[in-house]
C-alpha cells in the first residue's frame, strides 16, 4: 500500500493542517489514514469516524436523489421546474453579463430540471465574481463558504431567488454552486416533505450512511473537527495562522432553516465511501439498487461544450462536468483518468470514483480552501491515490 499515513503527516507537522482522513480503496480493499487532531489546540486525535463538513460533495449526493425521483416519475429531465418552483415561471435576464440588475430581457425558454443539474440554468457564479448580478447572490442569497444558520427558509429564499436574474440564457453557460441549492427547494416539493428526511430515508438510511445529515447531534459532536481559514502570519510555518471559523457547538449544531443541497452536508470518510461504492456499482448496493445503470451514467457523463468548459475554467480546471460533480475527460495532471467523477469542498474536502479501475477516494480535512483551485496537498494526494491505481 502507498504511504498515505506519511503524506498527511507530513502536512500535520507544517502546520498546514490540524488533521486529515484519507481513504483510498478498490472494492472492498480500504487504505484508511488518520493524522492529527480535530482542532490546533490538539484536544482529541483524528479518527476514521471523524465528522467533517464536507461542503460540496454535498452536490454529487443531491444529484443522485434528484435521478431517483426522476426514476420515480415525479420529475423528469426535459421537466420546467416552474411546476414545482412557481417563483421561476417567468425568468429575466441581463442584457449581457455586466449589465446593471434592471437591464434585462425575458429568458428565451423556461428552466428544465436538466439544467439544473448540468449548472447550466443561468444562476451561479461565473470567473467574474463582480458582476451585478453575481453579487446578488453573495448579498441576497448567502451564496458562499456555508453558514447554514445564516440562509432563509427555502421558501424566502426563492422569493429572494427570483428577485435575481439569470446572468445567461437557459441552457448557454454553466455557472457554479446555486442550481444544487435550487434543487435542493425542487427535490423536498416534489416529494412532499423535508430534504432532510428524503435523503435520510432514500440514500443515507438504506446505504449506511448513519452520520450523514446536516446538522451533529450533541452525543456526537467530542468527534466533530473544528473548521478554519488561514490567515497572514508571518510567524506561522506556513506564512498563514489557522483561525477559527466554527467548532463543534457552532453552525452545525442545530437543523437549519435551509438545509443547503450545495454545501450543507456533515458526513464521514466511510459514509461517502459507501455512496462512492454505490455509483461504482452502477446504483446498486449490497441490500439492493437505488438507482439504475443509466442514471449512474448520466450522472458520471460531461454534458458541457468545449466554449462552456472552457468558460468555467476557474472551477473545473479544464475537466468536463456531470450531474453534481466535474467528469475527467482528459490527462491534464499524473491523477486525471478518463472518467473519474467527483468533486471538491471548499472546507477543504475532496471524494472521486474512478469507474475504469473501481476506486473511491477521500480526503477530508478542516482547512478552507483559499480559492477555487485545488492546494498542493490535494494534489499530492490525488497523485498518490493514482500511482496505488497503477
Amino acid at each position: 500500500m502507498s504511504d498515505l499515513h506519511g503524506l498527511l503527516q507530513a502536512h500535520v507537522d507544517s502546520g498546514y493542517l490540524p488533521g486529515a482522513v484519507a481513504l483510498i480503496a478498490r472494492g472492498d480493499r480500504a487504505e484508511v489514514a488518520a493524522v492529527g487532531s480535530l482542532d490546533t489546540e490538539g484536544t482529541a486525535p483524528m479518527a476514521r469516524d471523524t465528522l467533517f463538513r464536507i461542503a460540496s460533495l454535498t452536490k454529487p449526493v443531491t444529484a443522485a436523489a434528484t435521478m431517483m425521483l426522476i426514476e420515480d416519475g415525479l420529475l423528469a429531465l426535459d421537466a420546467p421546474v416552474a411546476r414545482w418552483l412557481p417563483e421561476l415561471a417567468a425568468p429575466v435576464v441581463v442584457r449581457t453579463p455586466a449589465s446593471p440588475v434592471e437591464d434585462v430581457v425575458p429568458a428565451q425558454r423556461p428552466i428544465t430540471v436538466e439544467d439544473l443539474l448540468t449548472f447550466r440554468a443561468g444562476y451561479g457564479f461565473p470567473a467574474d465574481f463582480s458582476l451585478p448580478a453575481v453579487r446578488l447572490l453573495f448579498s441576497e442569497l448567502r451564496q458562499g463558504p456555508p453558514e447554514p444558520q445564516e440562509i432563509a427558509a427555502p421558501d424566502a429564499w426563492m422569493a429572494a431567488l427570483a428577485r435575481i436574474p439569470l446572468l445567461h440564457q437557459p441552457g448557454r453557460a454553466w455557472l457554479y454552486n446555486t442550481c444544487s441549492d435550487i434543487l435542493g427547494v425542487l427535490l423536498a416539493r416534489a416529494a412532499g416533505q423535508p430534504l432532510t428526511d428524503l435523503l435520510a430515508e432514500r440514500l443515507f438510511e438504506p446505504l449506511g450512511m448513519r452520520d450523514t445529515a446536516f446538522a451533529v447531534p450533541p452525543a456526537q459532536r467530542h468527534r466533530f473537527a473544528s473548521y478554519y481559514r488561514a490567515a497572514p502570519d508571518a510567524g506561522s510555518p506556513d506564512g498563514a495562522a489557522l483561525h477559527l471559523v466554527d467548532g463543534p457547538d457552532g453552525q452545525w449544531s442545530t437543523p437549519p432553516a435551509f438545509p443547503s443541497a450545495t454545501g450543507g452536508l456533515v458526513s464521514t470518510a466511510d459514509d461517502w465511501y459507501a455512496f462512492g461504492r454505490m455509483l461504482l456499482g452502477g446504483g446498486a448496493y449490497p441490500g439492493g439498487r437505488l438507482l439504475s445503470a443509466d442514471s449512474v451514467r448520466q450522472m458520471t457523463t460531461d454534458h458541457l461544450t468545449a466554449p462552456q468548459r472552457e468558460a468555467g475554467a476557474l472551477f473545473l480546471e479544464g475537466q468536463g462536468w456531470g450531474f453534481g460533480g466535474s467528469v475527467d475527460i482528459a490527462p491534464l495532471e499524473p491523477w486525471n483518468v478518463s472518467g473519474r467523477y467527483g468533486w471538491m469542498g471548499g472546507t477543504g474536502t475532496a471524494a472521486h470514483i474512478v469507474p475504469a479501475t473501481g476506486t473511491v477516494t477521500l480526503l477530508l480535512t478542516q482547512r478552507e480552501l483559499a480559492g477555487p483551485s485545488s492546494p498542493e496537498p490535494m494534489r499530492q494526494f490525488w497523485a498518490l491515490a493514482a500511482a496505488e491505481r497503477a
